[in-house]
């Protein structure tokens, strides 16, 4: 009979409990390839039911452009005019050729097929933590400890389907540390070309993976300073160069935006990481801030309140442990390759993010962009396990108690993860201040990017069998929906009817809590309103939904409207109400936008922050039609608001658009004052007006009777000279000019064949500025205090002699060059100067300039002075070391010199 038919002996009880311990070891040495292969099954089936990211199409659209740059079907990747293309592909190419060679083209797929591949790869390097926690410890339990810790993160579990930058670049960091322990244990040559490729195709997903550059130099150099004898020395600097060889060349080769000219990709991906252009606004501890400008506690604060309680503590433990045992025998630490590898661990979880707090990086979405840090913070976290587990009254009893309570907070991670699935990146833990009305919602971004759009599909769907939606859109999150489902969705994107819209997080702003529909309507997280799937006719509407607009109407009718269009529009407080009544059926598509412009000198345009757009649908009630927009909570600046009926009000849909100045007097009545008695302009130009705005402050009033539709859409340059070199961001120290461009589609209106706009100028000190249409006119300007400026320059020279005297009188004194003329007209300074500057000693001219003996110091007068009670002047620095002589005077291109003259300084 085979052993398995055999009948139960009575012995049974004590063979099982001699086959325990064996299930049980059995399960420890191969637990790591158990838990991976159990989460990768559970991935396979969720990796269907996570939203999109919004970063995923631009992704995909990088590997696309370099992968057409390398079939030779794009002359370069620097002529793709988007910032993207400065990140690395090394792991989006490889998703984009896997996607073409199975032939997808239904985006449910491609999404599917991504989120599978990035969950795959965040497995791997979930085992090459648990390889290098056991090379740590040399103990299989804290090793799978150690697994757990890093697969049961809420929020890095989510991301790990749908982030194709971050997760790759946490996994790829615990690879390269993996690797790294492994060559400094071997120091083989085959162990550090393998480092270094690691550190090559890390630094291209994200710069910030060089930093392990200068780690494993610095590494290497201590084994150099500490080497017995010559051979030793010869095989650690043969192998410490092998490294650095292979991490360049791995570099260069996966980056192809860096074979033309690697020093300028480096360049701009440093400048990327640390000044991403694009400024967002983050909900951080209940207020709005600039990404640009987050105090130096954002990284702290969310990785404190996004991270399980008991990681934090143990985190904590094994940082505590480093620090002891690296101040006590430091010596022993640096020639200890164990106890130096858990330095490097502590520098790489700490350094990061000290070095963003003082960069001032631009960063968005909670810790993200620091994700990479989970993998030193888990071995840590690991080494506090161990030190708790021997820390106890007796071993056995502290091994116990410290893994019984790691496996609860673990446990207790796992069923808050399956709970929020698949939201479980806005997982919060109990640190946050739950004293405020819905108190997440007001304190913290909850859904960055719209992700639970996809969840929310859903779940409308399910409860509306066979129903159509006739939705606002589109809504690029209905392409991760199955094509049955898909077909259920009807998007008007403006051009139709709809039944319904659709408002996601950030839109259910506190203010609006009192709104009936945000209760009735609202799918809930946390007890924190999370969407709204809003009706848009009365006829749909709950009975107090309909009551509670009814009731915004009365509230409107009250007062008298700002604006009288094709819609009344009334302001209330914060809140603006269009209403239109006997409202006609087709006027359904209507929708409305409102833009703040910050208040001139308030700081937000020195950033160059976009103004706010808030745009909502119109709601019917029977013959009534009304909507409501809430707006920012500053007061004084001015308000653009328009109706439209395409996607973009920018486009040929705009019904009707207002300047509605929010500081009396009104805004229309200012651009009239300074009309009367200002000089006729050219045809095509604007007239352009210096205001000071009733928060403080000065902007630009820009206005044109005759504006056609292209001047209304064409770029408008600004030129801004400060008084202070200072007050310009670094970059712009070595131009003197703080350039801007807008166009009047953002800052102004079109109306009845007349434009109008509104731009606030930075609030630092302005010594001139030029503004105008590029080819077509331009204006020179000195907002005060610039004028007295000028003319206590001007005074200062009262009484001295010029060194030349001309067109222009010539000063040469305090460092500067100084150009002066008593009766001046903009005509004088219109064509630019010529300035060549010859030393008394050729050395000191850069090399490029030494075959010509001069430097070149060519400026357009408006950079260093300006104009002023008919008068003009202009002071030029000089360079610092010794000069026999100057050149200068005008010219014109094309035409030659209009005037010149020949000092000799002698100093």
């Amino acid at each position: 009979m085979l052993p398995l038919l055999r009948p139960i002996s009575p012995q049974f009880p004590q063979n099982l409990a001699l086959f325990r311990p064996a299930v049980a070891q059995f399960l420890i040495a191969h637990g790591g390839l158990l838990v991976c292969g159990l989460f990768l099954l559970t991935g396979l089936v969720a990796a269907g039911d996570y939203g999109l990211d919004p970063d995923e199409p631009n992704q995909r659209e990088t590997a696309r452009a370099n992968l057409d740059y390398i079939l030779g079907r794009a002359a370069s990747i620097e002529s793709w005019n988007y910032h993207d293309r400065v990140y690395g592909v090394a792991f989006e190419l490889p998703l984009l050729l896997i996607e073409r060679a199975l032939g997808l083209e239904d985006y449910y797929y491609i999404h599917r097929l991504r989120a599978t591949l990035i969950h795959l790869f965040f497995i791997v390097g979930a085992f090459f933590c648990y390889r290098l926690a056991y090379r740590l410890f040399n103990n299989r339990l804290i090793a799978l400890f150690a697994l757990l810790i890093f697969l049961l993160h809420p929020r890095i579990y989510a991301h790990s389907f749908l982030n194709s930058k971050d997760i790759p670049f946490l996994t790829l960091f615990v690879m390269a540390l993996y690797l790294l322990e492994r060559a400094f244990r071997r120091d083989t040559p085959a162990a550090f070309i393998l480092l270094g490729v690691a550190v090559g195709l890390l630094t291209n997903i994200r710069v910030m993976g060089v930093m392990l550059l200068p780690a494993v130099i610095a590494m290497r150099g201590l084994d150099l300073l500490y080497a017995g004898g010559g051979p030793e020395r010869k095989n650690i600097l043969r192998n410490g160069g092998l490294f650095i060889l292979a991490a360049g060349l791995t570099l260069y080769a996966v980056t192809p935006y860096a074979w033309a000219n690697p020093g300028d990709y480096l360049a701009a991906s440093l400048e990327l990481t640390v000044n991403h252009p694009s400024v967002l606004k983050q909900l951080f501890q209940g207020e709005w801030i600039p990404s640009n400008e987050l105090p130096p506690h954002y990284n702290g604060t969310w990785f404190s309140i996004t991270m399980p309680p008991l990681l934090l503590l143990l985190g904590g433990l094994g940082i505590a442990a480093v620090l002891a045992r690296g101040i006590g025998r430091p010596g022993a630490v640096f020639r200890n390759n164990r106890r130096r590898f858990w330095l490097l661990l502590l520098a790489c979880f700490l350094l990061p993010p000290l070095a963003a707090m003082l960069l001032g990086s631009n960063q968005y979405q909670d810790w993200r962009h620091l994700y990479f840090l989970y993998a030193p913070f888990v071995l840590l976290a690991a080494g506090g396990l161990g030190w708790l587990a021997a820390a106890g009254p007796g071993r056995r009893l502290g091994r116990v108690g410290a893994y019984g309570l790691t496996g609860l907070g673990l446990g207790l991670a796992l069923l808050q993860m399956a709970q929020l699935h698949p939201l479980q990146y806005s997982y919060f833990n109990f640190l946050v201040d739950r004293t405020a009305p819905e108190y997440l919602r007001a304190q913290y971004g909850l859904d960055y990017g719209q992700l639970a759009t996809r969840a929310a599909w859903e779940e409308l769907l399910a409860g509306r069998p066979g129903e159509v939606l006739a939705v606002r859109g589109p809504d690029q999150q209905a392409a991760t929906l199955p094509a049955a489902a898909r077909r259920r969705l009807r998007f008007a994107a403006g051009r139709g009817n709809a039944d319904y819209e659709l408002l996601m997080g950030h839109q259910l702003d506190s203010s609006r809590a009192d709104l009936a529909f945000n209760a009735a309507y609202r799918r809930r997280l946390y007890n924190n309103a999370h969407l709204v799937l809003r009706p848009l006719d009365s006829s749909r509407m709950t009975p107090a939904a309909a009551a509670s607009y009814r009731e915004l109407y009365r509230q409107a009718g009250a007062g008298e409207p700002i604006i009288r269009a094709d819609y009344n529009v009334y302001r209330q407080g914060h809140r603006l109400t269009f209403v239109k009544e006997n409202c006609p059926p087709e006027a359904r598509d209507a929708r409305f936008v409102a833009k703040m412009l910050p208040p001139a000198g308030a700081g937000y345009s020195r950033e160059g922050e976009r103004p706010g757009a808030f745009n909502n649908n119109r709601v019917r009630l029977g013959e009534l039609c009304l909507a409501v927009i809430q707006l920012p909570d500053y007061v004084a600046g001015v308000l653009i608001i328009a109706q439209y009926h395409l996607e973009q009000f920018e486009a040929a849909g705009l019904v009707w658009a207002e300047l509605y100045d929010l500081a009396p007097p009104g805004l229309r009545e200012k651009i009239a004052q300074r009309r009367q008695g200002a000089p006729p302009a050219a045809a095509a130009a604007f007239e352009v007006f210096l205001d000071r705005a009733a928060g403080g402050g000065y902007r630009l009033l820009y206005a044109k009777g005759d504006c056609g539709q292209r001047e209304y859409e064409t770029g408008i340059f600004l030129h801004i000279i400060p008084e202070d070199l200072a007050d310009l961001p670094f970059y712009q120290w070595e131009s003197g000019v703080d350039n801007r461009e807008f166009r009047l589609l953002r800052y102004g209106v079109r109306r009845g064949g007349e434009c109008r706009g509104v731009y606030p100028l930075p609030d630092y000190p302005i010594a001139s500025l030029l503004t105008g249409q590029a080819g077509i006119w331009e204006r020179n300007l000195y907002p005060p205090p610039a004028p007295d400026y000028l003319r206590a320059a001007y005074a200062a020279l009262a009484g001295l002699e010029p060194a030349a005297r001309g067109d222009f009188d010539l000063y040469v004194r305090d460092k500067r060059l100084t150009y002066a003329r008593e009766s001046c007209v903009a005509a004088d300074t219109a064509a630019n100067f010529f300035l060549h500057i010859i030393p008394g000693d050729v050395g000191d001219l850069p090399a490029e300039r030494r075959d010509s003996g001069f430097a070149n110091l060519d400026f357009a007068f408006n950079r260093y002075g300006g104009h002023f009670d008919g008068k003009c002047l202009a002071a030029v620095p000089l360079p610092d070391y010794p000069i026999a002589a100057v050149r200068t005077g005008q010219y014109v291109a094309g035409q030659g010199e209009v005037w010149a003259v020949e000092l000799a300084v002698g100093r």
